[in-house]
């Protein structure tokens, strides 16, 4: 498909209504994170029903692999994206252009570096994310093949924030959608037809990662960006411009390693707390691995409504055009809220039969599930405010307060609390950790917003040679 044809007379990013502007941008967004959540949901449903719980169990100890991933994309793409925004904004074309060079020139470098740790160091790594005995040989196969996809992944996923904010939201999508297409194909003709179990499912994600990134590179080979031309001499890194990058994407960053931190320390929590009740330690790694990525596809409507909005808030923000900045929020935090709504209802009202798709179990596995999926996601209907809130500062130019905002939930809360509240209340105690964590986290995100949007209106141009980056 060719790359959506670019408006030379005035950029739509500032002069298009809100209401359609954001669905363009935001749909492709969500469409390309739902799919991106799909390689690993349609690895855990057909790993659980061919190979069973350990398989489950294996997937969701190897998650932090490509949640390190995205975190390293995610630095690079949306401080990428967001400083050649803001650049366009305000008619630094020049500076736009370096700025892509650089960030395309170092993410890949970065891909390739965690690929190579996650193939030399993958046993103590798994061991250090919760791998039981019986889990860790599933782990290390399914680890030993993926390793050589997080390049490609890392790459395919920063390139697409780079598309989307180039003008092309549907071509990203595409990109993402591709791959986890080919993936879902391969999926059970590997697992059963080929009878290679976990392996098999960790060879259709590298294989559709490979095609994702395919598509991503063809779009840079040809186009070269359509808001600016990209030379051959942009694609060298720039120091100043790196630090940019870093400055306006260690939000996200930051954000996805708290993740990781607290995918390890629920992982060990689970298993030590776990051997000491009812259910073992198996049982509940392999139901917090589902939980999670149900979860995490939930999450990607929010997710991928808040990076479709990148563009307009970076682009407006840099014009001075405050009143589009407050309406695109505005719009963005009431369509999640709704998605997160719906997802809270089917929650709390069918959490077996979710949990039912990824494959049987015991009484007991089916049991801490369904109370897992009552308890622990109970704030579900308000989790549209951090994510939003966390790009809308770093879109804006403010990145200390969008740092602030994803490590609360993360890391000032749930962290603590699931290292607390277990000792008084066993592994119910990880549970009740999460709606709570849940809702201080969005207490601070609506206060910081509400206290950013006041001030809005008084705030002066961006400052010159940063497009906009002050990072407070």
């Amino acid at each position: 498909m060719q790359p959506e044809p670019l408006q030379t007379s005035a950029n739509p990013l500032g002069t298009a209504p809100i209401g359609k502007l954001l669905p363009k941008f935001a749909i492709p967004s969500v469409i390309a994170f739902l799919v991106s959540s799909l390689y690993n949901i349609v690895d855990q449903i057909f790993i659980g029903q061919g190979v069973g719980l350990l398989g489950n169990a294996a997937t969701n100890v190897a998650f932090p692999f490509n949640n390190i991933s995205t975190a390293i994309a995610l630095l690079m793409s949306i401080g990428t994206a967001a400083n050649f925004n803001l650049n366009l904004g305000a008619g630094h074309k020049d500076r736009a252009r370096e700025v892509a060079g650089t960030g395309l020139v170092v993410l890949a470098f970065l891909g390739v570096c965690l690929g190579a740790v996650a193939f030399l160091f993958r046993r103590p790594l798994l061991l250090a994310f919760g791998a039981t005995p019986d889990v860790l040989p599933y782990a290390l196969t399914y680890t030993r093949i993926t390793a050589f996809g997080l390049p490609l992944l890392t790459f395919t996923t920063g390139c697409s924030n780079l598309i989307r904010a180039d003008g092309s939201p549907t071509y990203s999508m595409l990109c993402t959608l591709s791959g986890a297409v080919l993936n879902t194909m391969l999926d059970p003709l590997f697992i059963f037809g080929f009878d290679l179990g976990i392996g098999g499912g960790a060879l259709a994600t590298v294989l559709g990662q490979a095609l994702s990134m395919g598509m991503a590179l063809v779009y840079l080979l040809r186009t070269r960006l359509r808001t600016v031309v990209l030379t051959r001499g942009d694609l060298r890194p720039r120091l100043h411009w790196l630090g940019a990058i870093f400055s306006l994407g260690m939000a996200s960053f930051f954000n996805q390693l708290a993740m990781v931190a607290v995918q390890i320390v629920m992982n060990n929590t689970l298993t030590y707390y776990g051997a000491l009740s009812q259910y073992g330690q198996d049982i509940p790694l392999a139901c917090v691995g589902v939980v999670t990525k149900v979860n995490m596809l939930i999450m990607g409507f929010t997710i991928g409504i808040s990076q479709g909005c990148q563009p307009i808030f970076s682009f407006n923000y840099g014009a001075r055009n405050y009143p589009r900045v407050k309406e695109a929020y505005r719009k963005a935090v009431t369509a999640a809220t709704l998605i997160c709504s719906i997802a809270f209802v089917c929650f709390q009202l069918f959490p077996r039969q979710i949990i039912g798709i990824f494959g049987t179990g015991s009484n007991a596995y089916f049991h801490f599930a369904e109370r897992y999926f009552r308890i622990f996601l109970f704030m579900t209907f308000a989790n549209a405010f951090q994510p939003i809130s966390t790009n809308f500062f770093t879109s804006i130019g403010k990145a200390k307060r969008g740092i602030l905002i994803s490590l609360t939930r993360q890391v000032l809360f749930l962290i603590p609390l699931v290292l607390i509240f277990p000792l008084f209340m066993g592994i119910d105690g990880v549970m009740y950790a999460g709606p709570i964590s849940d809702a201080a986290a969005v207490a601070v995100a609506i206060t910081m917003v509400l206290r950013e949007m006041r001030r809005m209106p008084e705030q002066g141009a961006p400052i010159p040679g940063t497009g906009g980056v002050d990072g407070s």
